[in-house]
């Protein structure tokens, strides 16, 4: 794989597209984190100005799409031995190595460079803990090692709603940790779900996902744990009184929803179930801050 990461410029069509480019952000991934990032905006007290709003949430969704960029240059062989992701720009030979560097590079720092000149400089810390955090902890360090890489490496997608919370308050406390935690115990039964179907590509591409090393069963069963672990979780922010009824009732019925899911991969020996908790942990984390974001509007909150 070594060889493979160091191709020459011949080799590689320079003929990269402003959509090549958006493609290096992982959009999909980048709009979830800037969903998070404004749930912890509105969630925490205090009141921010529009224009410092937009522009914290334009930084967090920079310093996102730079690690994504940063993730893709890094991983590019490997991304030519899946099919999710060998059409990407570069594992397609459609943009050279360096200007997925350059551009990844240039991003994580003006988006942290204006978050701390524009916002705070907490706030700006945390981004580029994020970043920093999925780059070399996540993707170099874990990854590639350890099937425990998703559990540990999901806390850099879970700081960003503790990034939009710092951007208003100045500060990270309960409220802050609380957000954060809902999608740090989200990320591996998501993912895990994924690795289910995905297994062979995993192990053809040497990432010891949990499915590729410790086996189907125990990765369904891990599934399931997480699931009920994370429902009191899902219910802290009514607890501990940042969020209202209306919160409390959509974590209750999703909670109940993504554990009867997790169930049913845990008892189901084929794709069906996991492809389903896949696709129902996205809508899950969506509806669950939409409805952190409706209570506080609404001000159902305490």
């Amino acid at each position: 794989m070594a060889e493979q990461r160091i191709a020459t410029t011949s080799e590689l069509a320079s003929d990269a597209s402003a959509g090549d480019f958006f493609a290096l952000l992982k959009p999909r991934v980048m709009s979830l984190v800037i969903f998070t990032g404004l749930a912890g905006m509105i969630a925490a007290p205090g009141h921010i100005n529009p224009a410092i709003a937009f522009t914290a949430l334009l930084c967090i969704a920079a310093g996102a799409g730079a690690a994504g960029a940063l993730n893709m240059w890094y991983e590019r062989d490997i991304d030519a031995l899946m099919t999710r992701t060998r059409e990407r720009p570069l594992p397609a030979r459609r943009m050279e190595p360096g200007a997925a560097l350059g551009f990844g590079t240039v991003l994580a720092v003006g988006s942290v460079t204006v978050m701390g000149l524009g916002v705070n400089w907490l706030a700006a810390m945390l981004l580029a803990l994020t970043i920093l955090f999925y780059v070399f902890v996540y993707t170099i360090w874990l990854k590639p090692r350890t099937p425990q890489n998703i559990v540990i490496g999901g806390a850099a997608g879970a700081l960003a709603p503790a990034v939009g919370w710092a951007a208003v308050t100045g500060g990270v406390d309960i409220g802050a940790l609380a957000l954060f935690l809902i999608v740090f115990m989200w990320t591996p039964p998501h993912f895990w779900a994924l690795a289910l179907y995905k297994r062979g590509e995993y192990d053809l591409a040497g990432i010891p996902m949990l499915p590729v090393v410790a086996g189907e069963r125990e990765t369904r069963k891990q599934i399931f744990i997480y699931a009920v672990l994370l429902a009191p979780v899902a219910l802290s922010p009514w607890a501990i009184g940042i969020a209202g009824t209306l919160y409390g009732v959509v974590a209750t019925v999703l909670s109940v929803l993504f554990i009867a899911a997790a169930w049913a991969v845990w008892k189901d020996e084929g794709e069906t179930a996991a492809r389903r908790l896949f696709a129902f942990s996205i809508a899950y984390l969506f509806v669950l801050f939409l409805a952190l974001i409706l209570d506080r509007v609404a001000g159902f909150a305490a």
